[in-house]
């Protein structure tokens, strides 16, 4: 059990930071990172590391909650399929996509654009991703018939997914 609350923690932070730096990759273009010089790269860096980061404590916030559920979700159903996060991820960041739409002020710029709409889905994907990788393929823990190593004569399956001795074949 703690094993299990441990894995789903860890993943979570690295979906967060996965996140965090997804949204920073939309402000600093990789290309734009790439062209920096000596004199200007450290600075630079640093600062979209420390971007980054605040985006990421910020994302894991927000998602805290949602990300809960899900996992509980995952977890409890035995939902293994990267399917299931990327859904879990895309409308979480859906979900804060349009609370941020919601928030803003009248007459001011709206983050309503392809652009925005693009780096909150493409996080949410990501992070989700990220997620999987670390925690989500292990969901609910090992079967019954993961439990046991069986080989072609140690034992078969009953229905009810106890393990019993193998049938004696007749001898030709």
């Amino acid at each position: 059990m703690l094993g299990r609350i441990l894995r789903v923690l860890f993943g979570f932070v690295l979906a967060c930071l996965a996140a965090g730096l997804t949204l920073v990759l939309f402000v600093y273009t990789p290309a734009e990172l790439a062209s920096l010089n000596a004199s200007t790269a450290v600075p630079r860096l640093s600062e979209a590391g420390l971007l980054a980061l605040a985006a990421a404590t910020h994302a894991g916030v927000f998602a805290a909650p949602f990300a809960l559920l899900g996992a509980v979700i995952g977890e409890w159903r035995r939902l293994r399929g990267l399917g299931y996060y990327a859904l879990v991820g895309i409308g979480i960041a859906g979900l804060g996509f349009f609370l941020q739409y919601r928030s803003e002020a009248a007459g001011d710029l709206s983050i309503l654009n392809t652009y925005a709409l693009s780096a909150f889905a493409l996080t949410g994907l990501i992070g989700a991703g990220l997620y999987w990788l670390a925690a989500g393929r292990h969901a609910g823990g090992r079967g019954p018939l993961e439990r046991t190593a069986l080989g072609p004569s140690d034992g078969i399956a009953s229905p009810a997914g106890t393990v019993s001795a193998a049938p004696e074949l007749p001898k030709a």
